[in-house]
C-alpha cells in the first residue's frame, strides 16, 4: 500500500514538472525558442506560447500615477486629445513590467493600430524604454525568436476611444541594470515620458 502511494505521488510530481512524455510541463515553456522547438522535431508554428487571455490581460497594477502626459493624437475622424498615466514600472527578476492607462479627453483616439511597431500590428509593441545613462533602448519582450513570435504586451485591436473612455495597457521588457532607478518611456503617437521611476 505504501509503495503504491509513493509511486502515485512520484507520478504526480513528474507530471507537474513535464518529465513524463506527452504531459504539459509546469514552467519554462514560454521561454522555449523557435530554434529549440525545431531542434526537438517540433514545428516552429507549434511553439508553446502563453494562453491568449493571459497575453491580453494586464497584470495587477497600482492606482498611483508615477508619470503622466496630455497629448493631441491622430487626424481627421480619429483626431482627439488623450491623457496617458503610467501607474507602474516594476522589476520582477530579469524583467520589468510597465502598466499605463490612456484616457480620451476630447474627440476620438485611435488605439487600434496606434502603438504597434508596424502598420497592421494591433498591439503596444512599439513602446520602448530608453536608458539615457547607458544609451540603451529596451524593446517589448517577445515569446520566441521567430517571425511569428508575439509581444508580451496588450493587444489593441478594435479599440477606438471616445471622449471619457479609457483603456489599461501593459508591456514586459528585459530589466535595466539595478543601478538604473529612472528611465524614459517612449510611446508611438504619445511621445516620451521622462524620468519614470523604476521600483
Amino acid at each position: 500500500m505504501r509503495k503504491t502511494i509513493a509511486l502515485a505521488v512520484a507520478a504526480v510530481a513528474l507530471t507537474g514538472c513535464g518529465m513524463i512524455p506527452g504531459q504539459q510541463g509546469g514552467g519554462g515553456e514560454e521561454r522555449q525558442s523557435q530554434a529549440a522547438a525545431a531542434t526537438e522535431g517540433q514545428p516552429a508554428d507549434q511553439q508553446t506560447t502563453a494562453p491568449a487571455e493571459q497575453q491580453q490581460t494586464a497584470p495587477p497594477q497600482d492606482t498611483k500615477v508615477i508619470a503622466s502626459r496630455e497629448v493631441k493624437v491622430g487626424s481627421g475622424d480619429t483626431y482627439g486629445k488623450a491623457k496617458v498615466e503610467i501607474t507602474a514600472l516594476k522589476r520582477q527578476g530579469r524583467t520589468a513590467s510597465l502598466n499605463w492607462t490612456v484616457t480620451a479627453t476630447d474627440g476620438k483616439v485611435n488605439m487600434h493600430n496606434g502603438m504597434g511597431s508596424a502598420v497592421l500590428d494591433f498591439t503596444v509593441s512599439g513602446v520602448s524604454l530608453i536608458d539615457p545613462v547607458n544609451a540603451k533602448r529596451y524593446r517589448v519582450a517577445r515569446n520566441g525568436t521567430g517571425q511569428d513570435a508575439e509581444c508580451v504586451c496588450s493587444g489593441t485591436q478594435g479599440q477606438f476611444l471616445e471622449s471619457g473612455e479609457a483603456v489599461t495597457l501593459y508591456a514586459v521588457f528585459a530589466a535595466p541594470p539595478a543601478d538604473v532607478t529612472k528611465i524614459n518611456v517612449e510611446m508611438p503617437m504619445i511621445g516620451v515620458l521622462t524620468d519614470v521611476p523604476i521600483s
